[in-house]
């Protein structure tokens, strides 16, 4: 195991750490500001508002015209993070996104929380389920899936540094610390090895890094050495890495919540078929459906992208 992750650390908020972060950037940067629609509270810019209240906007339950507004921000040589749910910033929001921000290619910075089954018990309405699908295809964007608390600042601070349209996708609250240090080297576009391994990989994103290092741990026990790599940015992918498990594993899995249609597993599944192939290769996460509601553990279980689902399906692969 690398001395800066951790199998199971304290649980802590996301959303808060983005909106430290914000606050952040804010003291040190007065083009920052930020922009929200009526869930300011839930994305935590109220952390900046209460200092910088003439740099925060609250648009009301309007995304469309808030996307549309950091792109003239952006246009004005401002840097806007906008905030809102992830099913609303891909979905609702998908052709301001498009025109307004990724055509004109502008420095505007988009948070989507709640993502994936995060929100759990209220419904499909609000699983953002096809956002990194939505959004992948989408000219000079970058896509970021953080892994936990300290990954979500750093990822911030980045995207501050990083010129272009930006997606930040993360959990509604909670999330298992996988680091202890903010010193591991976060870069845009290159994934973290979080456990050696020779047998099988599996390549996570945002939480299921967690659960990808307790599968991890339970199959070291059954002599079955896992590879985890953190993909935190899905896109510009780090095909290196892709390719490395390729060479050294005998197979790998992708584990994601979110729709196995167009997100990490596609991503890596194309770059897996641009080279080759591998003999055994699964994509985990929720199938071709809209997902089941429930506690978010049970939704997870249900669909083997907890731990346990992790381990089950390395298993029978490695079996074939």
């Amino acid at each position: 195991m690398k001395d800066y992750a951790v199998i199971s650390g304290d649980a802590r908020s996301t959303t808060e750490a983005f909106g430290l972060a914000l606050t952040s950037l804010a003291d040190e940067h007065k083009e920052v500001v930020a922009l929200s629609a009526d869930l300011a509270g839930s994305v935590k810019v109220t952390l900046m508002q209460k200092k910088y209240p003439e740099r925060v906007f609250d648009v009301g339950i309007a995304e469309q015209n808030m996307m549309s507004m950091a792109a003239g921000l952006a246009a004005g040589g401002m840097v806007p993070f906008a905030a809102t749910f992830s099913v609303f910033a891909s979905l609702r929001d998908l052709d301001q996104v498009h025109t307004d921000i990724c055509y004109q290619d502008l420095n505007v910075k988009m948070l989507g929380s709640h993502g994936g089954t995060s929100f759990s018990q209220a419904g499909s309405t609000h699983h953002a389920l096809e956002d990194i699908a939505a959004l992948r295809g989408m000219a000079n964007l970058t896509i970021i899936c953080p892994a936990d608390y300290i990954e979500t600042q750093l990822a911030t601070k980045a995207a501050y540094e990083k010129y272009g349209p930006i997606y930040i996708r993360i959990n509604r609250g909670t999330d298992y610390d996988v680091y202890n240090t903010d010193s591991y080297g976060f870069e845009i576009g290159k994934s973290v090895l979080m456990n050696e391994g020779t047998d099988f990989t599996c390549i996570a994103c945002g939480s299921m890094v967690h659960e990808a290092l307790v599968a991890a741990r339970s199959l070291k026990e059954k002599g079955v050495s896992l590879r985890v790599i953190n993909m935190h940015t899905i896109k510009p992918i780090d095909q290196d890495a892709i390719l490395k498990a390729m060479k050294e594993t005998k197979g790998i899995v992708t584990a994601e919540d979110h729709n196995i249609i167009g997100g990490l597993g596609s991503a890596v599944s194309e770059v897996i078929a641009e080279n080759g192939g591998v003999k055994a290769f699964k994509r985990l996460g929720v199938p071709d459906e809209f997902s089941i509601i429930g506690a978010r553990k049970d939704i997870l279980a249900h669909y083997e992208i907890d731990a346990a689902g992790i381990e089950k399906n390395v298993l029978a692969l490695l079996e074939k």
